[in-house]
């Protein structure tokens, strides 16, 4: 499968909602029959407009079928250390098990690496087993325990 890795564009929100909600979790949280929903295009925008964030799609003859949203934190801590934190990591369902999220992660991380990240993160929900098993043959170490807390309103 020929695959080439870009900047996500607004007319790709269609790929990346579908991809954010195929899964059990995801179709739980999101709304992938308006993803041009306000709060979508408003995210979207957001991440754009700021340099500290790239949203990476990878991308087929058949479209966009992979996304990681990659945070670069400047920190203190590790001697200053920037973090690029990963969030949204998904692959289209009918690239799954081809290799896709193995190519999608080598590429974040090179991005991250070029944009002077000195150690990456990412949290996964515990309920994603395989999941934890990919992250770790890539590398990761499940080093921390999470903790997340909704704001409301």
């Amino acid at each position: 499968m020929e695959v080439r890795f870009r900047d996500a564009v607004r007319d790709d929100l269609p790929a990346i909602v579908a991809m954010l909600a195929d899964d059990p979790l995801g179709a739980a949280r999101e709304s992938a029959q308006d993803p041009f929903a306000s709060h979508y295009v408003r995210a979207f925008e957001a991440i754009e407009r700021d340099p500290n964030q790239r949203l990476v799609v990878g991308e087929d003859a058949q479209g966009a079928n992979a996304v990681c949203q990659i945070t670069l934190v400047p920190g203190l801590s590790r001697n200053g250390a920037t973090r690029a934190l990963l969030e949204s990591i998904r692959v289209a369902s009918r690239c799954r098990g081809q290799g896709m999220g193995e190519r999608l992660l080598r590429h974040v991380l090179d991005v991250a690496r070029a944009s002077g990240a000195g150690i990456v993160q990412l949290t996964s929900d515990r309920s994603r087993g395989d999941a934890h098993r990919f992250y770790q043959r890539l590398g990761f170490e499940p080093s921390h325990v999470g903790f997340k807390m909704p704001l409301r309103p």
